[in-house]
């Protein structure tokens, strides 16, 4: 499990550190930090598979993200042009260290000279981040459509979905009538084990009775999504996604992906609640404190209440445990006069109390009720 980073110089992370658990959630106004904590770990692993993390440095424009050049990454107010990123796993006692230099206008940042890095092939291969028990997406997921991209090799291959979630139909086409790796994530209403069956009954906490048909059609390179509803005795005939709703479509990777992970897998979320009814979200949140319970660290950025309180009531109801969630509230004074962020760390306890609540921590529904009372 990767249990702590440390952020220096990047962006609005002048000198940041997060001791991370199964379930780390990262909120705050925008504009905050929130995506730069991910960033890190992306540009990490795009450099990793373009080969130049091992001498050559971090490469800022890859398959994952695009930030520019060096000074559009390196902080305001930073006092040199080194930006550190460092990471610790659980399983490892010597903490990785990265520190590159900022050049203003490259897109690859070389390793600081003098500095002695510990980054080696054999630490390298025995990094989660970098390994195919990696997986991320992003909160642009794919739009509704009927067709959607197949690929065996970023199904098979890379363990992949694809950063939009571009895969996932293909996935469940694939390997629906399998069982789910993690038994616990079986939903009490599914009638099997299979990850199709459970793909249905969670997606059925956000729209009832759903049910989801995922077809390879190979003389297209193609799969073909529908969707249908029970409706009583009766299945409804099959609806597209186009006249459904982004909902469902936006949120069947992040069910896919959870429901197909194993033990130790780790998994970076953006906003995983978009376009969904707030109980929908709550759904969401539950599914992920459950599979956080049950071995699978998810690094979450989200702006729903609803998503939190969705983890929240799965601790009370000891669905997961405090200590699998750690809660970061990223804000910036714009009084003080450095451009950089603070991050609070909240604690929740087994009644999915938070031990504070900050100015501007998800608070709007009662500044709100505030004005109209």
């Amino acid at each position: 499990m990767l249990e702590f980073i440390r952020i220096k110089n990047f962006k609005t992370l002048l000198n940041a550190q997060f001791s991370l658990s199964q379930l780390s959630l990262f909120t705050g106004l925008n504009g905050m930090g929130k995506s730069s904590l991910i960033q890190t770990l992306l540009l990490l692993r795009q450099s990793y598979d373009k080969g130049t993390i091992l001498n050559k440095g971090l490469l800022l424009n890859g398959d994952f993200i695009d930030l520019g050049t060096g000074k559009d990454v390196l902080s305001r107010d930073a006092e040199n042009d080194g930006i550190l990123f460092t990471l610790k796993h659980s399983n490892d006692d010597t903490p990785q260290h990265y520190e590159f230099t900022a050049l203003s206008n490259q897109d690859l940042m070389p390793y600081k000279k003098g500095i002695n890095s510990n980054i080696n092939e054999a630490l390298l291969q025995k990094t989660i981040l970098f390994s195919q028990n990696f997986r991320y997406l992003c909160a642009d997921r794919v739009s509704p459509t009927s067709l959607h991209k197949a690929s065996e090799y970023y199904v098979n291959d890379l363990n992949s979905l694809g950063k939009n979630g571009e895969y996932a139909v293909h996935f469940i086409a694939l390997h629906g009538k399998k069982d789910i790796p993690i038994p616990e994530l079986k939903h009490s209403k599914s009638r099997a084990a299979s990850l199709e069956a459970n793909v249905n009954a969670w997606m059925s906490d956000i729209s009832p009775n759903l049910r989801i048909s995922a077809t390879v059609m190979p003389q297209m390179n193609a799969t073909q999504l529908s969707y249908s509803f029970e409706q009583g005795n009766e299945v409804t005939s099959e609806f597209k996604p186009q006249n459904v709703g982004f909902g469902l479509s936006y949120v069947l990777p992040v069910v896919t992906c959870i429901l197909s992970a194993k033990q130790g897998d780790l998994i970076i979320i953006e906003n995983p609640e978009s376009h969904l009814h707030p109980a929908g979200q709550s759904s969401i949140g539950k599914l992920c404190a459950l599979a956080a319970h049950n071995g699978v660290q998810l690094i979450i950025e989200s702006h729903s209440d609803h998503f939190l309180n969705g983890i929240r009531v799965a601790v009370k109801e000891k669905i997961a445990e405090p200590e699998d969630v750690s809660i970061f509230f990223l804000e910036r004074n714009a009084k003080q006069k450095t451009h950089s962020s603070d991050v609070t760390d909240l604690k929740i306890d087994l009644n999915g109390r938070i031990d504070h609540w900050p100015k501007g921590f998800f608070d709007e529904w009662d500044n709100q009720l505030d004005k109209l009372l």
